[in-house]
């Protein structure tokens, strides 16, 4: 008996060091996460965000029942919002649009209680971030970036954020997928935009939190889940990091709002017809159907029909990846474009740059009594149709500002205006002569939001 409890007491000791003990490989990390999440929590924040929505009348859009309703105001109401962050250095947090885009007041809560008031610097509707700088946050602790282009599938990743406001948890998961990009069997999703695609749990919260690797680096910021029950599904998406550090760099050195480089192409999805058609020996890569002028692409020696499939050396298989390449890149910086012609495969130096802007001296102000008195119209530029999701080779006058008689009429900014009574308009000037000579009834064709309306009222 003496010497089963003399075993007993020897054993004791060896238990409690088993649990305390910390993981120093690459093995014993698969163990336990906790030297990684004790690593990278403290940079991940909580963010309340409030703003004040104005309730626009339900018959504003239409043409006709807004001249009856113009009268029928609501009013404003204050929106509160709750998600997450990641410090990334100097004081500034990046997280999701949807959580701080147009907020008015910003309060960001640290993971030991601390609170700072936060102020947004840099928001970006397209690709979801915003960037928020921290009154006197300076020296806080930060998460650095990784190359998400090392990313593999299968590689172990945490997520970290505030899910149903429950207070910052830890998920874990693997890569499920890369170069997700809401189109072909992503409909789910968000087109145009690039994720990678993670099976660690993320729920409503963990929005704008982040997604790190086994070394606590940041590969992605959590944007968005496919769920049919409002919880998740282990389908989660993840903003690269390779773009969020271009976001964050230009907010450091004081933009606004993300400037990403342009391409200038319109681009198809090379299938397996078009492969058979190129003599390609499989499915690759996306043909130019479509060039600006005026396009590096075309500066560089690309024309259409040629496929470009790869930008500095990683792979581009649809108009979304294309353009995240290029962003993923400074401006002004020169990447290697690989493509291929009727001569096999070639490779290019693509200089990137800004799309072209239109020139503010080219703003008209509508005066002429009618309904269209009070628009403010500039020419469609290439960098303004960009903006606006509109067509390379879309024609029209972009909507500026619209106030009295027009806004009652139904106009908003941002419209772009196609035709006047089967009139086409590209400049200011021209709509205004069409409009000079008066009508009894309007017909005007235009978009918005990416649809193509036609409207019909009196004059």
């Amino acid at each position: 008996m003496i010497r089963v409890l003399a075993l007993c007491f020897a054993l004791v000791p060896v238990a409690v060091n088993a649990q305390t003990q910390v993981p120093d490989s690459p093995a014993q990390m698969q163990l336990s996460f906790a030297p990684v999440v004790e690593e990278t929590a403290p940079a991940v924040v909580n963010i309340y965000a409030s703003r004040v929505v104005e309730r626009r009348n339900p018959f504003a859009d239409d043409p006709f029942f807004s001249q009856f309703f113009r009268d029928f105001d609501i009013p404003p109401q204050q929106q509160n919002s709750l998600g997450s962050g990641v410090i990334v250095g100097d004081g500034l947090v990046v997280s999701n649009y949807h959580v701080v885009g147009n907020a008015t007041d910003i309060r960001v809560v640290l993971a030991d209680r601390r609170e700072y008031d936060g102020r947004l610097v840099l928001a970006d509707e397209a690709a979801d971030l915003a960037v928020i700088r921290l009154d006197g946050g300076e020296d806080l602790p930060a998460l650095d970036f990784a190359d998400s282009d090392e990313l593999a599938v299968g590689d172990l990743v945490l997520a970290i954020g505030n899910p149903f406001g429950v207070g910052q948890t830890v998920s874990s998961g693997i890569i499920s997928g890369l170069a997700r990009t809401g189109q072909g069997g992503g409909a789910l999703l968000q087109g145009g935009r690039y994720f990678i695609q993670t099976d660690a749990p993320i729920n409503p919260g963990n929005s704008g939190g982040a997604l790190v690797d086994m070394r606590g680096d940041l590969v992605g910021i959590n944007t968005q889940i496919v769920t049919r029950s409002g919880g998740s599904n282990g389908i989660g998406f993840a903003i690269p990091a390779n773009l969020v550090k271009q976001v964050v760099a230009q907010a450091a050195a004081g933009r606004d709002r993300f400037e990403r480089p342009w391409s200038g192409v319109e681009v198809q999805v090379v299938d397996a017809s078009i492969a058979d058609a190129m003599g390609l020996e499989r499915p690759m890569g996306v043909l130019l159907r479509d060039i600006h002028p005026d396009s590096p692409f075309a500066q560089a020696g690309l024309s259409v029909g040629d496929v470009v499939v790869a930008i500095a050396d990683q792979p581009v298989n649809a108009a979304a990846e294309l353009d995240f390449r290029l962003a993923t890149h400074p401006m002004g910086d020169t990447v290697e474009v690989r493509y291929m012609n009727a001569d096999g495969f070639q490779a290019a130096r693509v200089t990137l740059a800004a799309a072209p802007r239109g020139i503010e001296a080219a703003l008209t102000a509508i005066t002429l009594p009618g309904p269209f008195q009070g628009l403010t119209l500039s020419p469609l530029s290439p960098d303004i149709a960009r903006n606006l999701g509109q067509p390379m080779d879309a024609k029209g006058v972009v909507v500026v500002t619209a106030e009295g008689p027009a806004r009652r009429t139904g106009f908003q900014r941002g419209d772009v205006i196609h035709s006047v009574n089967h009139i086409s308009v590209t400049t200011g000037d021209a709509f205004e002569a069409v409009i000079a000579e008066g009508s009894r009834w309007w017909r005007v064709e235009f978009s918005r939001g990416g649809r193509r309306i036609t409207a019909r009222f009196n004059g």
